[in-house]
């Protein structure tokens, strides 16, 4: 079995600030459900903050990232949550096709954050 591995951190306040100086930059970041799991909460900037370094491990996990012209493919890839709270990965478009060229049949993604910082990682396995 195949492991690859991403992990990012986020910056919150410099999220916020880009969001705040770019509002309409959040729909190009942010599926339509994310925004508003997202929005629902007290201080939404940690948890977008999350969902951000999510969609960005699964880029690394892949051996892509925003840099190499992927970004994009941001809206297919979407964090989704359990009844739990725990939270998904759905993957579409381009990052899905890459994902199984790569033979990854299974994503698993852990988020964490605070009013500074988010940290996600992902882990892809299969063949």
């Amino acid at each position: 079995m195949r492991i690859r591995q991403g992990v990012d951190i986020v910056e919150t306040a410099r999220l916020r600030r880009l969001v705040e100086a770019s509002p309409g930059i959040a729909d190009s970041i942010f599926t339509a459900s994310e925004r508003r799991y997202c929005m629902a909460k007290k201080d939404p900037y940690p948890h977008l903050a999350g969902t951000f370094a999510a969609k960005e491990a699964l880029l690394k996990a892949l051996g892509r990232g925003l840099r190499t012209g992927i970004d994009a493919a941001l809206l297919e890839i979407e964090v989704r949550r359990a009844p739990s709270g725990m939270p998904r990965l759905r993957l579409s478009g381009s990052v899905s096709r890459l994902a199984e060229r790569l033979g990854a049949a299974e994503a698993t993604v852990s988020i964490s954050h605070c009013a500074d910082y988010a940290v996600a990682t992902v882990i892809l396995a299969g063949s």
